[in-house]
């Protein structure tokens, strides 16, 4: 091999070194959006690793005392997360409440990037169907939606219900959200990219909780009160 040759190669060998030490390594799989539900994250905020109340003790430990964004809004609902605790001994409403809280995050950006692949793994197939139907309908128009949830300062169970082995829960979210949409020019038509605005939605998550898929499955989608930012379309 020439000597030049062997200079330049020995020059990019340590530029290759340099940019790792400072800016890491990347791992099989990053920049993919992982499955909320089969992380098993024992840091994730306000899931503990480890607890020793039972799962109706949780439920009525988080009905008492909100902690940070979560709360169960009612005793109604508190009573039917009893009873789903006690169908499912190995519910812990703390970790369904931070799974939930992902899978919002990942599905309204997901919905926004037009990735049809995450959303079909976390929307029940008739809230799929309105979901693709709104990106096919953005996609004919030349359209881009950009959208980022700066913040869940709520994530509260307003009901929950047993039909026969299959549980549901709705849950109000509460966010900060960025929000704008482009035309195929790449002018903002709506929204602003630079500005937050508020939004608040019902979700409805449900779940066999006999099946060993881990996924509770959002099967309906709503905005809580008129005139809300409604990035995410209606499943109604």
């Amino acid at each position: 091999m020439p000597a030049d040759l062997i200079v330049f190669a020995l020059i990019a060998a340590g530029l290759i070194f340099w940019l790792r030490s400072i800016l890491g390594t990347r791992n099989e799989g990053d920049g993919e959006r992982a499955n909320p539900y089969l992380r098993g994250d024992p840091d994730a905020p306000e899931a503990p690793a480890e607890r020793t109340m039972s799962a109706e003790a949780l439920v009525a430990e988080l009905a008492a005392n909100s902690k940070g964004s979560m709360g169960i809004e009612n005793k109604t609902a508190e009573n039917a997360l009893v009873e789903i605790a006690q169908v499912s001994r190995d519910f812990d409403i703390y970790r369904f409440l931070s799974a939930a809280q992902d899978a919002f995050v990942f599905i309204v950006e997901s919905f926004a990037d037009g990735d049809r692949e995450t959303l079909e793994e976390l929307l029940d197939p008739a809230v799929y169907t309105a979901f693709d139907g709104a990106i096919t309908a953005r996609e004919k128009d030349g359209q881009k939606l950009e959208a980022e949830i700066r913040a869940i300062t709520k994530s509260e169970v307003t009901a929950a219900r047993l039909e026969g082995r299959k549980a549901f829960i709705t849950v109000r979210f509460e966010a900060e959200e960025v929000t704008a949409t482009r035309d195929q020019d790449g002018n903002v038509i709506a929204g602003n990219p630079d500005k937050a605005k508020p939004m608040r939605d019902l979700w409805t998550f449900a779940k066999d909780l006999k099946s060993r898929d881990p996924r509770w499955l959002v099967v309906e989608t709503r905005a809580d009160i008129d005139g809300d930012n409604d990035t995410v379309p209606n499943s109604l």
